[in-house]
């Protein structure tokens, strides 16, 4: 079966490959591969039974918002305000990796997405990553992210405590931190209404989550 034509299938199996293929990883990542195991917490999470949702075609989706975001980017950018810090926030997900399609660790980047934060990342915007993710698997997940391109100026993940807390609250306040630092949030980029809820951040930018299937 081409990669073209995969469909959502994930599930305990392809869990259970993610963790243990991730022990392949470089010596110098052995410390993120020491909570592989736990990545299946929150991939369970993510693979929640639903139809079956078709690569290609969310491929195609996730271009098409893409396609909207990165011009108004480049002339946000051509824009900056003198001594202004600009920031992109990203969800993980099915936003920036390919939670649901990708069989493997580190999980492939989501094309359009990552491409889209090149372009950013290389004109001196800084990427934030913001997921309901919980602690545990940060250094896996800090891991995966740069591994496959990009250029992480911060990762927030969930503690004990904020694994408790309503997700889209959460999330928020984690903006609400990068913006206390002195950033402006340009753009704010998730496939899930409380990536985006809250405000604070100039433009959102939904890609498809296809009435919840994907995470």
């Amino acid at each position: 079966m081409t990669r073209g034509t995969w469909t959502r299938r994930i599930g305990t199996t392809a869990v259970a490959t993610i963790a243990v293929t991730a022990m392949a990883v470089p010596a110098d990542a052995q410390a993120a591969t020491a909570t592989t195991s736990t990545i299946a917490t929150a991939t369970a999470a993510a693979a929640a039974a639903a139809e079956d949702v078709d690569y290609a075609t969310w491929q195609v989706d996730c271009q098409a918002v893409m396609d909207q975001a990165l011009p108004y980017l480049k002339q946000r950018i051509a824009n900056t305000g003198p001594g202004e810090k600009q920031a992109i926030v990203f969800d993980i997900d099915n936003t920036t990796l390919e939670t649901d399609f990708g069989f493997s660790y580190p999980q492939p980047a989501n094309k359009p997405v990552l491409n889209v934060a090149k372009y950013a990342q290389e004109h001196g915007v800084a990427l934030f990553f913001v997921t309901a993710r919980p602690g545990i698997i940060y250094s896996v997940t800090d891991y995966n992210l740069k591994n496959v391109g990009y250029r992480v100026s911060g990762l927030h993940v969930r503690s004990f405590i904020d694994l408790f807390k309503d997700v889209a609250e959460y999330k928020t306040a984690q903006r609400v931190a990068i913006e206390s630092k002195g950033y402006t949030i340009i753009a704010n980029i998730g496939n899930s209404a409380t990536d985006l809820s809250g405000g604070h951040a100039e433009k959102t930018y939904k890609l498809p989550d296809y009435d919840g299937q994907l995470s």
